[in-house]
């Protein structure tokens, strides 16, 4: 049986977030009652002139610039032909042998290793309208979505497994975002990929037979419909037989790829510039403009947050996974002034209560401040860190703030020692055994002591508190 490793080159298309569509002025905000959003231009009705959208193209410099690419000063439009009733006018405006960006890179991290993986190019196009197969011979189509700004980066063939594809699919959409240029939206298909996977003996540098996987919707289904490929074509050839190129779908109830059509070839598509569109120029001006409008990005603000706050390499690559999540860090942190308990809460209940809930972090109830405040109570010694963990989940499930939590509900910590000598004392009657043991010189026993006094007063007593009243009494046995 032969070794086979993966040979993966990734095609991500990302719908640009702009007010109106690529080529008129329909609006391009996801949904709305099917085929309402539409024009003569996006439905492609005879007479009807495409006008190109200024943002879009401004979009696609940032992006490409952001991925270390070479921006053409000099990119045309193309006519790629195809004919799905997808797109009623039997074309998609595209770019070919010219594109606004080449040339690129982004590095991943995979268990502390660092992997360049190349970008070929980053190109602007048009979206399709949207497919619904109701059974039977039966589909209808909604063309809202035709004709929404869509930009193609397409990376070369430097990826070798699911795991290095999805992590190149976090990065990439983390800069995305960070631009403003896409909402990371996989679910709704705003952000879709489709992979081109081939497999070859392993220690071998020719590539194989390469299959597409179209429209995978998740890191999961990324992750999951590779490795499957790539299962899938190693056992072909090692039965024998001949990997075919195709475009396969993945199945994610089934979890396989099955076949979709044979591939089409890039001839069949016949570019030629699209005679209705001017071919574009971008001045050195222009392009350094797109530059200086860069925000800060991910690795950068990675760079940051462990100089300027102290968080290791881990820490600060999950804060600033998406710009939201960064900001959030950021102002809880400026607010609190104890930043790394800011990253403990953010990346252990937060993350928590977000995943269980499904809630991205820009639709949560807990605001910076909001945490900022609660850390402030502990630090003040007005709560225990247990009592602040109920808190927190009733801060996020209600909205409400952690002081008025704690003032309604009496959840206050215990600090006095007047209220804590009794409580001490009473542990200690009850539990002579354990008092014996301490005394004979097992110091474990301190901690089950206080974990008692903990439980007499549903953990408000000060642990600190309880520790010293614990000692000094049991002192008091020794005399």
């Amino acid at each position: 049986m032969t070794e086979y490793e993966g040979v993966i080159g990734m095609e991500v298309h990302a719908e640009l977030l702009t007010e109106s569509k690529m080529f008129c002025s329909c609006s391009a905000d996801f949904g709305g009652l099917p085929n309402s959003r539409t024009c003569p231009v996006c439905l492609g009705l005879p007479g009807a002139l495409p006008v190109p959208n200024k943002k879009a193209i401004e979009y696609v410099i940032r992006t490409a610039l952001a991925l270390n690419c070479e921006v053409n000063q000099n990119s045309v439009f193309h006519r790629k032909n195809y004919f799905y009733p997808d797109l009623p006018k039997n074309y998609q405006i595209s770019q070919y042998d010219n594109p606004i960006g080449r040339n690129g890179w982004i590095d991943i991290t995979l268990n502390g290793t660092t992997k360049r993986i190349r970008i070929r190019r980053v190109h602007l196009e048009e979206d399709t309208g949207k497919l619904i197969h109701a059974g039977g011979n039966q589909s209808y189509i909604d063309y809202n979505r035709s004709g929404v700004p869509l930009m193609e980066i397409v990376s070369e063939a430097d990826m070798n497994s699911a795991e290095e594809a999805r992590e190149y699919l976090v990065r990439l959409r983390a800069i995305l975002t960070y631009l403003g240029v896409n909402d990371g939206k996989m679910e709704e298909g705003s952000l879709r990929c489709e992979p081109n996977i081939s497999v070859r003996p392993l220690g071998t540098e020719k590539y194989g037979t390469k299959t597409e996987l179209k429209n995978l919707n998740s890191f999961r289904a990324v992750y999951r419909g590779i490795d499957y490929e790539i299962q899938r074509q190693a056992r072909v050839l090692n039965e024998g037989g001949r990997v075919v190129q195709e475009t396969r779908r993945w199945d994610d109830e089934r979890g396989m790829t099955t076949t979709m059509r044979v591939k089409e070839f890039e001839q069949e598509y016949r570019y030629f510039p699209d005679p209705d569109l001017v071919p574009m120029c971008f001045s050195e001006a222009f392009i350094e403009a797109q530059r200086e409008a860069l925000p800060e990005l991910p690795d950068a603000k990675k760079t940051r947050f462990m100089s300027e706050y102290g968080l290791s390499a881990y820490e600060a690559a999950r804060l600033t996974e998406t710009r939201a999540f960064a900001e959030y860090f950021e102002n809880a942190a400026k607010i609190s002034g104890d930043p790394k308990s800011v990253s403990n809460w953010m990346l252990g209940d937060l993350s928590r209560l977000l995943n269980a809930s499904n809630t991205e972090i820009s639709d949560c109830r807990i605001g910076p401040a909001d945490l900022a405040l609660l850390l402030n109570l502990i630090e003040q010694g007005t709560i225990s860190g247990k009592i602040a963990k109920a808190v927190f989940e009733e801060m996020f499930a209600t909205g409400r703030s952690a002081g008025e939590i704690v003032k309604s509900k009496g959840m206050t910590q215990i600090t006095s020692e007047a209220e804590l000598y009794p409580v001490v004392d009473q542990v200690l009657s009850e539990n002579e055994d354990a008092v014996a043991k301490f005394l004979a010189g097992d110091s474990k026993v301190l901690g089950f002591l206080v974990g008692q006094v903990m439980k007499y007063t549903q953990g408000r007593a000060n642990p600190q508190a309880v520790n010293k009243i614990l000692r000094d009494r049991l002192a008091e046995f020794v005399k």
